[in-house]
């Protein structure tokens, strides 16, 4: 019930008044790349444990256009090489310097994938670096309490790492997969380094999306 309370006020949402649905994008760019495989079912997880409001699908957001900044949190993934434009480009830094969360993981551990992000990434935002993330971060603690990364044999031998911008954690990236794929529709036969926590881990990352 804490927890419901403070997200209201944070979000300014009157008790009797009618709810208004917060959305998560699966953003859009490049030559019309996007997620296949990563699956939207913690988005039910986190309407269940906080009582908002939360669509529980995907809305399909292209980067470059103005509709990125209407969702607090995206999904930024895909598989192959990839190349935003000036607009995509743009709208990221824009996006994320402003209160923007972004959850980033290539699909099925693609490695060209993976390459082109880091690229995009380095261009994009200079002076922010990734950074390995503790795991007494806030993060690891909002709903879920999680103590490690669950990769199977290399439980608790790898890290998530983020971009901090002004003491907020504004993009979480793994290389191992936080899809949870195995629950993603429409996607077949994708492989990869797969977290077996990753539900538990996005369920975290959208509350505190919507806290900080």
């Amino acid at each position: 019930m804490k927890l419901l309370t403070t997200l209201l006020a944070l979000l300014a949402i009157p008790l009797a008044a009618e709810p208004t649905a917060i959305s998560c994008g699966n953003l859009v760019y490049g030559k019309n790349q996007t997620s296949v495989c990563f699956a939207s079912t913690f988005l039910k997880d986190a309407a269940q444990a906080t009582g908002l409001e939360i669509d529980p699908e995907f809305k399909r957001i292209k980067l470059g256009a103005d509709e990125v900044f209407t969702t607090p949190m995206c999904i930024f993934t895909g598989e192959g090489e990839f190349t935003l434009n000036e607009a995509e480009r743009k709208n990221l830094k824009q996006y994320v310097m402003n209160g923007g969360f972004i959850i980033v993981s290539p699909g099925c551990s693609d490695e060209k994938w993976n390459a082109a992000f880091k690229r995009e990434l380095a261009a994009v935002f200079p002076g922010h670096p990734l950074e390995p993330l503790s795991m007494d971060h806030e993060l690891f603690s909002m709903v879920h309490t999680i103590t490690e990364l669950d990769a199977g044999s290399r439980v608790g031998h790898i890290k998530l790492q983020g971009i901090t911008v002004n003491g907020r954690l504004a993009i979480l990236y793994s290389p191992e997969g936080l899809n949870n794929a195995r629950n993603a529709k429409g996607c077949c036969c994708c492989g990869g380094n797969e977290l077996r926590n990753s539900r538990e881990i996005n369920v975290n990352a959208l509350v505190y999306a919507l806290i900080y």
